[in-house]
């Protein structure tokens, strides 16, 4: 998460600092996922994994205008919601390759990260699930005026979650936004040819009101989350936000993504969020050098988590994880006594 939270108008030094940082986030996102592909084909990370890359400007986009009160629940192509709000890409790194290190002690593989020091409930491998899941955590933030948040794909849409879990929010004006990632695709299904009618319509029919926002667009995303967030803290309910994105990756690691139309890719691959953000950066007088060594500390920070990540010992099957063994307190001792 970045240290400041709220949209602020015009490009003061201020702003231009915020976009750089921003910048540097998703910059981060998208080297990390091209480092999880390269170790997976080397079989060093182990099961599946979903990467986010071409998503990168919704999840940095919503997390800036969060702040610690606030409570993210990711999806199970949640790496980039992790980082975005503030996982190291070391920690996470280790716990892909199931490293003791890792955010969860090696423990939770791709789908399941969770950081509550970095106000991420975690990454639901069940379709919608983190829908329910922010639902809930928005009747007890709520009182510390804190906002929950829901990462959720298109094909979430079809799924009881979203429609219990939206009209429960709007009868009790619940703090919590809604994000829906919407990338065209229910894994390998165009999601046009098999759903009715349209996200937001859907939304709005349960009495929450919805925004479209372009999801390549990390300034357009941190806007739209900044005015939800502002409802939601002043009581007044929850919102909807429909990114409209793109993977540039298949669905999973086995999938080649051939079902996609001829051009659609390069089509999209034109609006990479990376690219527009630095020429928009670039129009407003940000010197390439300086964005060139956004890039090249992050290839240095990601090729020190590889080396560091690569040499971690693996984690002790008879011993919790630091911070699950911080929450669980005496539980923890008499569980590892047991275990042993």
């Amino acid at each position: 998460m970045t240290a400041t939270r709220t949209a602020n108008a015009g490009w003061r030094q201020e702003e231009r600092e915020l976009f750089l940082g921003l910048y540097g986030e998703m910059t981060r996102i998208r080297r990390f996922e091209e480092l999880i592909q390269s170790l997976f084909l080397k079989g060093e990370v182990y099961g599946t994994t979903h990467l986010y890359s071409g998503q990168e400007a919704v999840a940095v986009g919503v997390s800036s205008a969060l702040d610690e009160r606030d409570r993210v629940a990711g999806t199970y192509r949640g790496h980039g919601h992790a980082l975005a709000q503030g996982v190291g890409a070391s920690e996470l790194l280790d716990e892909m390759l199931g490293r003791a290190t890792g955010i969860n002690g090696g423990r939770s593989g791709s789908m399941n990260v969770t950081s509550m020091r970095h106000g991420y409930m975690g990454s639901y491998g069940i379709v919608g699930g983190s829908i329910a899941a922010a639902t809930g955590a928005a009747m007890a933030v709520r009182r510390q005026g804190g906002v929950a948040v829901a990462y959720f794909g298109d094909g979430a849409t079809n799924q009881g979650y979203f429609f219990e879990c939206l009209n429960f929010a709007h009868v009790f004006r619940l703090p919590v936004l809604f994000v829906c990632e919407n990338n065209l695709y229910m894994e390998y299904t165009l999601t046009e040819a098999v759903s009715g009618g349209d996200i937001l319509s859907r939304s709005v029919s349960l009495g929450v009101p919805a925004e479209q926002v372009d999801g390549m667009e990390v300034w357009s995303v941190r806007e739209a989350a900044g005015r939800a967030v502002e409802r939601a803290r002043a009581g007044e309910g929850p919102t909807l936000l429909e990114a409209q994105t793109y993977r540039f990756v298949g669905h999973s690691r086995s999938d080649p993504a051939r079902y996609r139309p001829a051009g659609e890719l390069e089509r999209w691959r034109e609006r990479d969020p990376l690219v527009l953000t630095r020429a928009r950066l670039e129009r407003e007088g940000v010197e390439p050098a300086a964005l060139d060594a956004i890039e090249s500390a992050v290839a240095d920070e990601l090729e020190a988590a590889r080396e560091r990540g690569l040499a971690a010992p693996w984690p002790d099957p008879a011993t919790l994880p630091p911070e699950f063994a911080e929450q669980l307190g005496d539980r923890a001792s008499a569980s590892t006594g047991a275990a042993r």
